[in-house]
């Protein structure tokens, strides 16, 4: 067995990862259904994965994918999740620009208790302005979305920190519950936010849940490699995917860490087939559905521009880098520079993973392209968006995944009850302690 080991996520995006793998014979049409994430959850757990990831976001259109235009709040959802797996990591988006940093702490906070230390946070700014009017807010530009987020996490850190170990003593022979020098004030007064603490929860199992961040742009490469865990990336080419590994793992020494601390997991799409024609075949009839109309949405907020007037055999034009989501919209303008892309051919891309990298063939040829990334300093290993649930997601488990393990790349059986334990992290110290 290598020594080194792959780590999986499943990104679960309701219905489907595909902006229409709602309509293939088998897929789920729904995303409102607890037994519907819970048959998801049995899956992944079946395949021995690190963490069900659950994305969020705070805007609905009707021509938008249709995950994102119905679906529950993620947090509601995984502590429900909590109580029907065992060593699942279970992981949310919450966004530092809409909402308070107190109450994010307590959220995670309770879902790691809940789930004996299986919960992550996806830090994320909202990328998409239309969030702005649900709260009443203007939305903030791309730099001071960051500032704010660089405060929030701090602040969400330094809340989980304020009970340190063995605070809660529960002591009947004295009376006394807790030992009130374990527990502190965090008295944050900043830019953005002033916050007393501590929380109202004691220290957490994982002694914090893990963090998740995905930014791409410098100052979202900053945060990472000084708050993150884990790092999902998008990517469309291998040896891009390499030199931006090594941007990130470079960056860590800054910020006193180790290249071990933090894995980074770029998103993946796997359309599989006992044949490679197979394969072709599934990926062209989930492609078939896609139309200028049902991906021109998504397309639109991912480069920060309406592409509604652009002829769809034009060439795609060189275009700056919105105020958006430096990742995807870098991933998908650099492929269509590289292979001259029409418009079409960049919806078909964005409606087929939403600017994810798309792989297509044998449980083999997957493997191969899997463990090439991986042991080519690529990836520490891979965020998996199932085209739709349960059938292309019960593929990846069923044949994919059982040869990794035959290649030694991946766990047979869990071996650790944390989510921490999963990523082979340290159990981090209370700054108080």
């Amino acid at each position: 067995m290598s020594a080194r080991q792959m780590h999986l996520r499943v990104f679960v995006l309701g219905t489907g990862n595909h902006i229409a793998g709602w309509r293939m014979p088998d897929a789920y049409d729904s995303f409102q259904s607890l037994p519907v994430i819970q048959h998801i959850a049995r899956i992944a757990e079946r395949g021995c994965f690190d963490l069900l990831f659950l994305g969020d976001g705070l805007q609905a259109g009707a021509n938008d994918h249709p995950s994102f235009t119905a679906r529950f709040e993620p947090i509601t959802m995984l502590a429900a999740l909590a109580a029907t797996t065992t060593h699942l990591g279970l992981g949310a988006t919450a966004s530092t620009s809409y909402n308070e940093p107190f109450n994010v702490a307590r959220y995670f906070a309770s879902l790691d208790h809940l789930s004996g230390g299986r919960a992550a946070w996806n830090a994320v700014t909202s990328s998409n302005p239309r969030a702005a009017p649900n709260f009443g807010r203007d939305h903030p530009p791309h730099a001071e979305r960051y500032r704010v987020a660089e405060e929030f996490v701090d602040v969400v850190l330094g809340l989980w920190d304020c009970w340190e170990d063995g605070a809660i003593v529960a002591d009947r022979a004295t009376g006394r519950y807790i030992d009130a020098a374990k527990v502190h004030r965090l008295d944050h007064e900043g830019t953005y936010f002033r916050v007393q603490g501590p929380l109202n929860i004691g220290r957490c199992p994982q002694g914090r849940p893990i963090v998740l961040q995905a930014g791409s742009s410098e100052p979202g490469l900053d945060l990472a490699a000084r708050t993150a865990d884990v790092v999902f990336s998008v990517v469309q080419d291998l040896d891009e995917a390499k030199a931006a590994y090594a941007a990130l793992k470079s960056r860590l020494p800054r910020f006193g860490r180790r290249a071990e601390d933090v894995a980074v997991l770029p998103g993946v799409m796997p359309i599989l087939g006992r044949t490679r024609q197979e394969a072709r075949d599934v990926l062209d009839r989930l492609q078939s559905f896609v139309t200028s109309t049902n991906a021109a949405s998504l397309l639109s907020s991912r480069l920060g521009i309406d592409v509604s007037g652009f002829a769809p055999e034009d060439k795609v034009p060189d275009l700056p880098l919105p105020d958006t989501s430096h990742g995807f919209a870098r991933a998908m303008l650099s492929k269509a520079r590289r292979e001259g892309m029409t418009w079409r051919d960049l919806h078909n891309l964005t409606g087929a993973a939403r600017g994810h990298w798309v792989i297509a063939g044998t449980a083999a040829d997957i493997a191969d392209t899997l463990q090439e990334w991986f042991e080519g300093g690529a990836a520490d290993g891979f965020n998996i968006l199932p085209a739709w649930f349960p059938g292309a997601f019960d593929g990846f488990v069923d044949e994919v995944v059982p040869e990794l393990q035959r290649r030694g790349l991946f766990r047979r059986n869990y071996t650790a009850t944390t989510l921490r334990g999963h990523l082979g992290l340290d159990m981090p110290r209370s700054r108080y302690g």
